[in-house]
């Protein structure tokens, strides 16, 4: 049995979700240190310089700074759901999505700090895929399988932060079984559980326990 690993995380960023929701279904506790993005601790930066959540420190002082490697070292330590035979397609879809998508979703998030496009058209820009997504998912209820696996999850905090740039406009689109496939993940108790609110860690703070 290993000892507990630490976890460093931010709420609301879908790097560490992805990472919360993975580790939270294979039940492995880990301490939870939440961080404040413009005020990282020391203590993170020391083990990771490249200073981005999520970060997982193991007990042996092994360090897992990619939220895609921590996916994977969770499976392998536990995996009660039976995931491992879709890591290889999670890693196909999480390449197009951190690659590709996510540079066209900051782009429309942040379009006043992008204006060679039009917001609209850095929106356009992503829809490629939103389009693949949907076109898997008409084929069978989730993006691997009838059930859900480790690569809605890995791709899942993306939609969600694309879609809540503008809901209004992401509930019009004519993609009917990605909205319902969102809808199922954002109601889900998986979610409810790793978007719990906590306070900022400190160095002196009382040691918070996750899944």
């Amino acid at each position: 049995m290993y000892e507990t690993p630490i976890l460093y995380s931010f709420r609301r960023c879908p790097y560490a979700m992805r990472a919360r929701l993975v580790l939270f279904a294979c039940q492995i506790t880990c301490e939870l240190r939440e961080v404040v993005l413009r005020d990282k601790p020391k203590e993170m930066l020391t083990i990771s310089p490249k200073a981005t959540v999520p970060v997982l420190q193991l007990s042996d002082d092994t360090i897992i700074d990619e939220s895609r490697d921590i996916i994977t070292w969770a499976i392998e330590q536990n995996d009660p759901n039976d995931w491992q035979q879709y890591i290889n397609e999670m890693n196909d879809l999480i390449d197009i999505n951190d690659q590709q998508f996510k540079t066209h979703l900051d782009k429309y998030k942040y379009s006043s700090h992008h204006p060679d496009l039009s917001k609209e058209e850095h929106r356009e820009n992503g829809d490629f895929f939103l389009k693949l997504l949907n076109q898997r998912l008409k084929q069978q209820k989730f993006l691997s399988s009838d059930k859900q696996t480790v690569t809605d999850l890995g791709i899942f905090p993306f939609i969600r932060q694309f879609a809540f740039v503008d809901k209004e406009y992401f509930d019009q689109l004519e993609y009917t079984y990605l909205q319902n496939w969102l809808e199922w993940h954002l109601k889900s108790p998986l979610f409810g559980n790793i978007m719990q609110k906590y306070d900022k860690w400190l160095p002196n703070s009382e040691k918070l326990f996750f899944a």
